[in-house]
């Protein structure tokens, strides 16, 4: 089963170098206005810092699995810290550190403990439906950018905030960015498969100030469901990260794993 091989979950890792458009039917066609608008939300959020809470909802038709990714994040500065957990789970913690286009890595295994993998932020790549590459929050707001067959569904109240309600659809570039080879290859099949993209939809709230509150990303592939939604608070607060000392860093060829995206 391609799809449900595409949400396995499994415990985090590290690779090191060596040993050590179609339209959505019952949605609204391509309005310049509500596309402009999201565009517009992704600009202004990407000049500012905020809060980020997200929730993963894995479910496969038995059981739910929902991880929690946490931190904060300055888009403009390019830097942030996230932490990612499964509660109840038997994954523990995992943190990632970005800054100074490089993200250090904690809490994954084949690491030992106060040892940090690094890599190159850019390199990194996704190994999930729907999972940002190190749960690194600009992914989002690329793939929001990118959206389609967007239409206005309103206003709602999010986090105690009216906002304006966009839906749209992602396409199969934006649904594969960066994904990782293997991965993509599976996503890839499933879209042969269907004959079309993967319905893949997307909600974006976003609040009188023209920035991004929330999103929300839903696939399902029949076997699997995926859902990511992420709630963006405390705008413009200051972000502080600490690069680990070099001596407590280790090169790693990537970041792998289900709580590493």
């Amino acid at each position: 089963m391609v799809a449900a091989a595409l949400l396995c979950a499994g415990c985090s890792a590290v690779d090191t170098p060596t040993a050590k458009n179609a339209d959505e039917p019952g949605v609204t066609a391509v309005s310049p206005a509500p596309h402009s608008a999201v565009r517009a939300a992704v600009t202004t959020t990407g000049r500012s810092s905020a809060r980020i809470d997200q929730k993963v909802v894995m479910a496969n038709g038995e059981k739910e699995y929902t991880l929690t990714v946490t931190g904060g994040f300055d888009f403009a500065a390019d830097q942030g810290r996230i932490a990612a957990a499964m509660p109840g789970g038997p994954f523990g913690r995992s943190e990632v550190t970005f800054a100074g286009g490089n993200a250090y890595i904690s809490g994954a295994k084949g690491l030992d403990d106060g040892v940090w993998g690094v890599m190159p932020r850019a390199k990194a790549e996704a190994h999930y439906l729907l999972r940002a590459p190190l749960n690194d929050p600009e992914h989002i707001l690329k793939q929001v950018s990118a959206l389609r067959n967007v239409s206005h569904e309103g206003e709602a109240t999010v986090h105690g905030v009216r906002a304006a309600h966009y839906r749209g659809t992602l396409d199969h570039e934006a649904f594969t960015l960066r994904m990782a080879r293997d991965v993509r290859k599976a996503a890839d099949q499933i879209r042969e498969k269907l004959g079309d993209d993967l319905p893949v939809f997307a909600d974006v709230w976003v609040d009188d100030r023209g920035r991004l509150v929330r999103t929300r990303m839903a696939v399902g592939t029949g076997p699997v469901d995926m859902t990511v939604t992420m709630t963006l608070t405390d705008f413009g607060k200051p972000v502080r990260v600490t690069v680990p000392k070099a001596g407590n860093t280790l090169p790693v060829a990537a970041g792998t794993g289900i709580l590493l995206g």
